[in-house]
């Protein structure tokens, strides 16, 4: 009788950790500030960088940078579910999930630096500034880009399920994962500092901007290939090869009711936290006419307390449903949406205003930073157990979709809030931004009311009962592993 999984050692558990901290921080440039970039906020003083693309709307209410950002973020949603499907039938001796990340770990790190690099500096050709072929090469960078992306996180994500043997396991691995996701998207919020050192040394504030994301990208690679050449999938993870077809996989999935319900939710919830995450800089300059260096404090210091209530918020879903607690963190979301929508508007001090709101940022942000992806792996584990397939992949592979399609309407939106008005005299189009997060992020709380968690832990409870069969033999290989 083959013996199941082993459990994953704590230190290995580090590692495979490291590696959510490498691509978080190789995709935040392209997530957050491909905005700030092609299209900078106005002060009063100097413009941040030139115009590489054109700045006005078309069509109406689109911007050019806003479509491009948009058809990258629907090319990673409609590569998702693939790649997972491929992930999921894999039979590589090396494991079906690392030679995935194995391939595409150097590509991804090297595109989230060659986004910001603009057309004209491949052909010394300065004539194609703010041109039509500088959006061809951009739209053309995002897509490989968000492709060798997919390609990293959709089988590494799918090891969430799999490394983690029960719920709590699972629950532990998605707080690492957590803190590391943060910490890379604390350490790429310092580009604006690291901008402002560069161009001290003597650097124009572009080549400075481009020299931060090539340290970046340099650094998210190694993090990278560190679960690819320490964790032995075959000897850890649980291993089932699926043996539905990518169609057949996804029409599977998407009968799943309460995985319906959470793609929702986070479609809606993916809207409202990317307008935040983008935003917040022009929050900072426009509306609290403060330096943007500034954010290069308030979003770190937002991560860090919350690592803060993160043994808290653990502690509380284990003793009380996910849904509760995740339920909480919308409400205190909503509250933070309306602190960003006042900014600038009651008569307090700046700088203590945005202190205060970073500090508040802080439990939301820990409860909605661990709880989706346990749930997401509690989710795919109890299909597994209904269907007797199991592709985890190809859960976290939708899910994927859903958030990469609602991180596309936000970047699209905000672009579009932008013309509006998003000067220190005119902050009008970043204040909607905040207003329409937050009625957003209220419409996100009331679909999750329906999710019904007490179905999950039942299909869960059967691989744990003894005597089930093979699910009752590989929860017990489970329990001895674990000591």
């Amino acid at each position: 009788m083959r013996r199941g999984p082993e459990k994953l050692p704590f230190p290995k558990l580090i590692i495979f950790a490291l590696g959510q901290l490498g691509w978080s921080l190789a995709s935040y440039g392209v997530g957050n500030l491909v905005n700030y970039f092609y299209m900078p906020p106005d002060t009063a003083a100097t413009v941040v960088f030139p115009p590489f693309i054109y700045q006005g709307a078309i069509a109406g209410m689109l911007t050019v940078i806003g479509a491009i950002t948009f058809i990258g973020r629907a090319f990673d949603s409609v590569t998702n579910p693939l790649i997972a499907s491929w992930s999921d039938r894999s039979t590589a001796r090396l494991g079906r999930r690392r030679v995935f990340m194995l391939v595409s770990a150097v590509p991804f790190s090297l595109f989230s630096v060659l986004v910001f690099v603009p057309l004209q500096h491949f052909s010394c050709q300065p004539s194609l500034a703010s041109s039509w072929a500088n959006a061809a090469w951009l739209t053309a960078a995002i897509l490989l880009f968000y492709f060798f992306f997919v390609m990293y996180t959709a089988p590494y994500n799918a090891l969430i399920s799999e490394l983690g043997h029960n719920p709590r396991e699972r629950l532990l691995i998605s707080t690492m994962i957590s803190v590391t996701w943060a910490l890379g998207f604390g350490i790429g919020t310092q580009v604006y500092q690291l901008q402002g050192i560069f161009e001290q040394s003597g650097m124009n504030p572009v080549s400075a901007f481009q020299a931060v994301q090539m340290v970046f990208g340099g650094l998210s690679l190694v993090l990278m290939l560190l679960p690819v050449a320490v964790i032995d999938e075959r000897k850890y993870a649980a291993h089932s090869v699926s043996k539905e077809g990518t169609i057949q996989a996804l029409r599977s999935v998407l009968r799943n009711r309460n995985f319906c319900l959470l793609l929702v939710t986070e479609l809606l919830y993916f809207v409202c936290q990317t307008v935040m995450q983008v935003g917040l800089v022009y929050y900072v300059v426009t509306l609290l006419k403060l330096d943007k260096e500034v954010t290069s404090v308030l979003l770190p210091l937002m991560f860090v307390l919350s690592f803060a209530f993160y043994y808290p918020v653990v502690k509380a879903t284990v003793r009380l449903e996910k849904k509760r607690v995740l339920l909480a963190g919308f409400f205190l979301l909503t509250l933070l949406f309306l602190f960003f929508a006042v900014m600038g508007v009651l008569p307090v001090r700046a700088l203590p205003y945005a202190y205060a709101v970073a500090v508040f940022a802080a439990l939301p942000m820990a409860t909605l930073g661990i709880i989706p992806n346990a749930i997401v792996a509690d989710i795919a584990e109890a299909d597994g157990i209904e269907t007797g397939d199991f592709k985890a992949a190809m859960f976290f592979g939708i899910r994927a979709f859903v958030d990469n399609l609602g991180m596309a309407i936000a970047n699209m939106l905000f672009s579009f809030f932008l013309t509006l008005g998003k000067s220190v005299e005119n902050p009008l189009g970043i204040r909607v931004s905040a207003v329409v997060s937050l009625c957003v992020c209220v419409l996100a709380t009331a679909v999750f009311f329906a999710y019904n968690e007490g179905t999950v832990l039942k299909s869960l409870r059967k691989k744990e009962a003894p005597g089930s069969g093979e699910a009752g033999e590989a929860a017990a290989d489970a329990r001895t592993a674990s000591g």
